[in-house]
């Protein structure tokens, strides 16, 4: 099973970049994170490091990551954050989202994590679904039939390091078809573009280099913006009967090369 892999990760008009990319590919398993430290307390650079690093160390063994262990790996990385909340005052309440992808390549199936408002998406014969749900006040009132306006969207109740170890959702099981395709993203990156956005230009290309490029150049580049970051990874030979001929888009697309990392096996 072919699995191709690209990321970028932008600051925006912040100071430091708070978002932290990482993969593993091996023969037999693979796994992709995305963490974002959570702003307002000092030292969301740091969980996002610490968060993204022993996930990756814990693939690197070149074992996949059972489904049903995952919640226990989870505890583990809460742990880990926890000490290092003890270790340094300064960083006693530091905080990450995150979101992860572990890929069984022997048994061709997939399974994802996540805590916050990173968010992940899957593309399937034709269409893009957000298939996680963010842990946000704002989302907590719209799943609740609430009106929203006028509170900010990056209120969170769920994320690593707070000290709650309920604070992951896990994803079930889902058997990879040839053409599916993944998609890892801060709130900095979904925040800048539509569902149909993604859609269109997921329909447009052909690698998810071209992939990412196209989403990149959407929109112009904003005076006061978050970090960004995105990870697309594509499972096998995408099809004819996904990659659609795409119906017309108000919004122009440039053919630019942001210089995005890429990864193929």
């Amino acid at each position: 099973m072919k699995i191709e892999a690209v990321w970028y990760s932008n600051r925006g008009s912040r100071a430091q970049n708070q978002d932290k990319t990482g993969e593993y590919l091996g023969e037999h398993s693979a796994c992709f994170v995305l963490c974002d430290g959570v702003a307002g307390d000092a030292g969301g650079e740091q969980a996002a490091t610490l968060a993204c690093q022993f996930l990756l160390e814990h693939a690197a063994q070149g074992i996949p990551c059972q489904p049903d262990g995952t919640p226990a790996l989870i505890d583990q990385l809460q742990q880990r954050i926890h000490q290092a909340q003890q270790q340094d005052q300064a960083y006693s309440r530091m905080r990450t989202t995150l979101v992860a992808l572990f890929i069984n390549r022997s048994t061709q199936q997939a399974h994802w994590v996540h805590a916050g408002d990173s968010r992940l998406y899957l593309f399937r014969n034709g269409y893009l679904c957000q298939s996680t749900t963010d842990h946000s006040l704002v989302q907590k009132m719209k799943d609740a039939g609430f009106q929203t306006g006028g509170l900010p969207d990056n209120l969170l109740y769920a994320a690593l390091g707070t000290g709650k170890y309920q604070d992951a959702s896990y994803s079930p099981t889902l058997t990879l078809a040839d053409g599916d395709v993944f998609l890892l993203c801060s709130d900095g990156f979904w925040k800048r573009y539509n569902l149909a956005q993604l859609e269109y230009t997921l329909r447009l290309a052909h690698t998810p280099t071209e992939w990412l490029t196209l989403i990149e150049h959407l929109t112009p580049p904003l005076s006061q913006q978050d970090n960004y970051s995105a990870i697309a990874v594509w499972i096998g030979s995408p099809q004819e009967s996904t990659l659609l001929q795409i119906l017309p888009l108000e919004e122009k697309v440039v053919f630019q090369t942001p210089n995005p990392q890429r990864n193929r096996r």
